[in-house]
């Protein structure tokens, strides 16, 4: 019985986390409307959570502080700057020119970038199914493209090279960074590595913003940048977290599907954003072949 309630609300974390991660795109849209830039929304975002990562970087300790060396902090506050700052930052810039719904598709092929980088830096071998899958995806991602830029034009091709260099930067974390988080502890390095990132933004926006206008946009603004420190970053990841541990990453990965199809769903009520049946067509194709790049990579574990 009580191992029946633990995974029911496993179940549950996962669809929330996975939706509140989802809704992100769609405030940063919402933002925009407001004439917003995109290193001052990031800036807004990475303020509002910082308060919050502090106080989970003195509160949860490192799992084996013994083994941690002062280069190991260099380490976080580098892949605090490619996972974290850049991700984001490619990620906000490809917003502007872009749906929120293709962006999610887009961002959602990072487990094919990270099946390929660790082929490329540490010749992990690809099977021929994870080969398969790849082609699979990317195909899904080419037809939702040739759909989009027939609607929208070239700048569609822009937005959608900056959001893939998200997603890739977002890989090379992973992939990077997975020696690393056994000694931190998932929760503290995260923590550690946002607090990087929030001073790598602050510095971006000092340097290059006008920061006379800092506290002269409209209301909704800091409301939106609220909502997504707390809503799109800060809760989620826990969700995700105890969600993994209730399900197992194994389980878990299914309900990552739902990240395109909750984007969609929440544009099109809150942005008013349509989607053909040819992108209906690709998002689904990106879905099956993600999910078999992810279930083949499981399995070899």
């Amino acid at each position: 019985m009580i191992k029946n309630s633990s995974v029911s609300l496993g179940v549950i974390f996962a669809i929330l986390g996975v939706v509140l991660f989802s809704a992100k795109a769609i405030m940063v849209k919402l933002a925009y409307r407001y004439g917003i830039d995109t290193v001052t929304l990031l800036f807004f975002r990475m303020m509002f959570a910082l308060p919050f990562y502090i106080a989970i970087a003195f509160w949860k300790k490192p799992l084996y502080p013994k083994e941690i060396k002062t280069k190991d902090y260099l380490w976080i506050a580098f892949f605090g700057f490619v996972g974290y700052y850049l991700a984001s930052l490619f990620d906000f810039e490809g917003l502007q020119f872009i749906k929120a719904g293709l962006e999610r598709i887009i961002l959602f092929i990072y487990p094919t970038l990270v099946v390929l980088l660790s082929w490329l830096f540490f010749k992990k071998k690809i099977t021929k199914i994870q080969a398969t899958a790849i082609c699979i995806t990317y195909f899904g991602v080419l037809a939702v493209f040739w759909n989009e830029i027939g609607l929208t034009g070239d700048a569609v091709l822009w937005g959608g090279f900056l959001i893939f260099l998200s997603a890739l930067t977002y890989a090379l974390y992973l992939v990077g960074s997975g020696w690393l988080i056994p000694k931190f502890g998932s929760v503290s390095f995260t923590a550690y590595a946002m607090i990087a990132s929030t001073i790598y933004v602050a510095i971006n926006y000092f340097l290059s913003a006008d920061c006379s206008i800092l506290f002269t946009y409209p209301t909704e603004v800091y409301l939106l940048g609220l909502a997504m420190a707390i809503f799109s970053t800060l809760i989620p990841s826990f969700l995700v977290s105890e969600a993994i541990g209730r399900l197992g990453a194994s389980t878990f990965s299914i309900f990552g599907s739902l990240g395109p199809i909750s984007t969609i769903i929440l544009a099109y009520f809150f942005l008013d954003e349509t989607i053909t049946s040819v992108q209906v067509i690709g998002m689904l194709i990106v879905i099956l072949g993600v999910a078999l790049v992810t279930r083949v990579k499981q399995s070899q574990k």
